[in-house]
């Protein structure tokens, strides 16, 4: 325990792995592109329904 630099000993909560911070969407962001991709796929769904 003598060895210890008090200096440099940290013991406050951090996480060394941290990253950028992530920013999230709000629900109505994430509906909104729901319902694009709902759209985009009907779409395609509508096309393969012609081929066949």
């Amino acid at each position: 325990a003598k060895s210890i630099d008090k200096a440099t000993f940290d013991l406050s909560v951090k996480n060394p792995n941290g990253g950028a911070e992530i920013t999230h969407r709000s629900p109505q962001e994430i509906m909104d592109e729901i319902a694009v991709l709902d759209a985009e796929s009907a779409e395609v769904l509508a096309g393969i329904k012609k081929l066949i």
